[in-house]
């Protein structure tokens, strides 16, 4: 027992120390202030699949990884900008567009915002699915142990909808999606071929993952607009009386900012309350705290990303350029 703990207690060291070292490498590497952040970000994400992978590797309860939700209460969508591997998947294909040199395409305000309110609806299902399983199957005995074990551990597991952008691409057990012995996970993919059995299941897993991955190289992030996921991960401090937990914000300084538009555009979910906002901190649960916005702004000082009362990261004088990518996509939007 003592030699399996030390023994997992080096490998996360280990992890640890590459992604420190990544970081390192960056910094000194990227002179270039406006991309350190993205790139940083892509290593944090590397290595939290890395984790992502020998965590799920350890016979943890589901129920374990449903109480890490109240989290994010005081850290917002901070899983979905910097550890998400389904959002890790979706920023190496933006990387990819911008070896290209490639943009992306901007979606309608209306419809941004109408995506946006979608995933509370798919929560909502995902939450009463387990209620529609039971008024088609009852249980034979409505005790707690039983109900567990239906809702929980098997053979449907409803639940693990919630965590299926948690889980990492490479997955240490048996999957449907296999190359040489490695088995992948796709979000939802897994749950589509279980709940829908036969070829015609797996049919609809091809084309879910066909038109998301279509769909991530014509958009931003296209699924965290309406992941179900994200949205519980943001629902508590949609609530009035908790709008001041989050203890990492965004936040906007009016009398420093020149209304560029460039916040709005450089931001991957499309966030218009930075733009529309005056002034203070931005409490919209769309924002996945990724720093982009922070990131591209040319202005010193208008935007920061705070932890509590501390500024992490703030824009700083790039002499008033604004990217080439960021004017074509505000000359698109016009």
């Amino acid at each position: 027992m003592i030699w399996e703990i030390i023994g997992d207690a080096l490998r996360i060291s280990a992890l640890a120390g590459f992604g420190i070292a990544g970081i390192l490498t960056i910094l000194i590497w990227k002179q270039n202030l406006r991309t350190r952040v993205t790139y940083i970000r892509l290593v944090v994400q590397a290595v939290a699949s890395a984790a992502l992978f020998y965590l799920f590797s350890k016979p943890i309860p589901l129920s374990y990884y449903l109480l890490l939700f109240p989290l994010t209460l005081f850290f917002g969508r901070l899983y979905c900008g910097w550890l998400c591997p389904f959002g890790f998947l979706m920023d190496l294909i933006s990387q990819l567009k911008r070896i290209f040199r490639k943009t992306y395409r901007i979606l309608p305000d209306r419809l941004n915002k109408s995506l946006h309110k979608l995933r509370y609806l798919l929560l909502l299902f995902f939450l009463l699915l387990p209620i529609l399983l039971w008024i088609m199957d009852p249980p034979p005995n409505p005790d707690l142990a039983v109900v567990k074990l239906q809702y929980l551990i098997g053979p449907f597991q409803p639940y693990t909808v919630l965590i299926d952008p948690i889980m990492p691409l490479v997955v240490p057990w048996t999957s449907p999606f296999s190359l040489n012995s490695i088995y992948f996970n796709y979000p939802y993919a897994q749950n589509i071929v279980t709940y829908v059995s036969g070829d015609f299941g797996l049919a609809i897993a091809v084309f879910f993952v066909g038109l998301t991955l279509i769909s991530s190289l014509l958009f931003r992030r296209p699924w965290c607009r309406f992941c179900p996921t994200g949205s519980s991960l943001a629902i508590l401090n949609r609530l009035k009386g908790f709008k001041w937990a989050p203890l990492l914000y965004i936040e906007k300084n009016e009398e420093k900012c020149k209304d560029c538009e460039v916040c709005k555009i450089a931001c991957p979910m499309q966030v218009s309350e930075l733009y529309e906002q005056k002034n203070g901190r931005i409490s919209s649960s769309q924002c996945i705290l990724c720093a982009r916005c922070v990131e591209s702004c040319p202005h010193p000082d208008a935007i920061k990303l705070r932890m509590a009362r501390k500024a992490l990261f703030k824009s700083r004088n790039s002499a008033g350029k604004i990217p080439k990518w960021i004017r074509k996509l505000i000359l698109r939007s016009k």
